[in-house]
């Protein structure tokens, strides 16, 4: 009979670190995935993962059981990529030429039709990763929870630990930044 998650907690806790390791293997999917959303290249995710690992074992004795040990993991997950992507926070500048032909159609669509410019998705999607890659940390994370991972306020609150309104705060002021950024690159294209 395979032990609980419970009990492997309690060995890893009392210093068998083998017993983390089955919790590492049920759990590692799913980090992959949301590091996955954060980063870009792969070396990185894996960084991220592994920190979120580290950290979750070190922290262990901060896990009080009140919440699913998922639960727990998860907004750890979250908030390392968060560390992460404030802490390679570049100057992501990309220049209208550096956009595909599929997303500059896409985008051209878009500024004379709007309601029409939904055929291509997968243009659309690019585009919206490039626009996702140069908002700042705390914008890109929130509106990667709200808008992607449909998040809600409270739900982001508890992950981020930020209070309930400075999340719906940092949530306008993301929609402004992503619409400042469209805007600048449908100027780009046109002047």
């Amino acid at each position: 009979m395979d032990p609980t998650e419970a009990e492997l907690i309690s060995a890893a806790r009392n210093g068998n670190p083998a017993s983390f390791e089955p919790l590492v293997a049920k759990y590692q999917g799913r980090v992959f995935a949301t590091a996955r959303r954060y980063a870009r290249r792969e070396s990185e995710v894996e960084d991220i993962v592994q920190e979120v690992f580290i950290k979750a074992f070190q922290k262990l004795n901060g896990f009080r059981g009140e919440a699913p040990f998922e639960h727990w993991l998860m907004r750890l997950a979250v908030r390392t990529c968060y560390d992460f992507l404030r802490g390679h926070q570049r100057n992501r500048e990309t220049a209208f030429t550096e956009l595909s032909e599929p997303e500059s159609d896409w985008l051209d669509r878009f500024v004379v039709e709007p309601d029409s410019a939904s055929e291509d998705a997968d243009a659309a999607r690019q585009l919206v990763d490039k626009v996702l890659s140069r908002l700042s940390p705390a914008a890109r994370l929130v509106i990667m929870l709200l808008e992607i991972e449909e998040k809600s306020v409270k739900e982001i609150a508890q992950i981020t630990g930020w209070s309930v309104p400075l999340v719906k705060v940092r949530a306008f002021r993301a929609r402004a930044e992503m619409k400042k950024i469209l805007t600048k690159m449908t100027k780009d294209k046109y002047m």
